[in-house]
C-alpha cells in the first residue's frame, strides 16, 4: 500500500495557480495523445468509426510497423504494438485526468523513446521533436505527479482522512 500511496501522491507547488500552469501540459498532451495519436491505431470508443477498430484492437498495419524496428519488436510485434498503442491512447487519457499519473506517464516515456529512435530519428531531427515533446512533458509528470488538478489528488486527500 505504501508503493501505490508513493505512486499517487502528487508535489504539490505553494501556491494553486503555479499547480494549474504546471497540470496545462499535461491535460494537453494527454488529450492530444489519446484523440489523435493513440486514436487512430487502438480501438477505443472516441476512434474514428471508419477505422472499424473494436474495443482495445490495434490496427492493423501497426504490429508490422513495430515488427520492422526489429531485435525484440521483431519477435512480439502484436504485444509490443497493443503496448505502445494502449499507452498512447489509454495512458493520455489517464495524463490528462491525471490518474495513476506516474505510472502511465513511464508507459508514455518508454512509448515515446522507441518512437524518436526507432521510428522518427531515422528521418531527420525534425521529425522527432514532436515524440520528444511528447516524451519531456511525460518525464516531468514523472517526477511531480498530477499536482492539485488531478484525479490522484483527489485520492491522496482522502488517504489522508483515513486512518490507513
Amino acid at each position: 500500500m505504501q508503493f501505490l500511496k508513493r505512486l499517487t501522491v502528487p508535489i504539490l507547488m505553494p501556491h494553486w495557480i503555479q499547480d494549474l500552469l504546471l497540470a496545462l501540459p499535461r491535460i494537453i498532451c494527454g488529450l492530444l495523445m489519446s484523440i489523435d495519436f493513440g486514436a487512430s491505431k487502438f480501438g477505443v470508443p472516441w476512434s474514428d468509426a471508419e477505422r472499424k477498430l473494436g474495443f482495445f484492437e490495434v490496427a492493423f498495419w501497426f504490429p508490422t510497423d513495430v515488427a520492422a524496428y526489429g531485435g525484440i519488436f521483431a519477435i512480439f510485434p502484436v504485444f509490443f504494438a497493443w503496448m505502445g498503442a494502449f499507452s498512447e491512447a489509454v495512458g493520455g487519457l489517464f495524463l490528462a485526468l491525471g490518474v495513476q499519473t506516474r505510472v502511465f506517464s513511464f508507459l508514455m516515456i518508454a512509448t515515446m523513446l522507441v518512437a524518436i529512435v526507432m521510428q522518427q530519428l531515422p528521418k531527420g531531427t525534425w521529425n522527432a521533436l514532436p515524440a520528444a515533446g511528447f516524451m519531456w512533458v511525460s518525464v516531468f509528470t514523472l517526477i511531480i505527479g498530477s499536482g492539485r488538478f488531478g484525479i490522484d489528488y483527489l485520492i491522496s486527500k482522502k488517504w489522508k482522512h483515513e486512518k490507513v
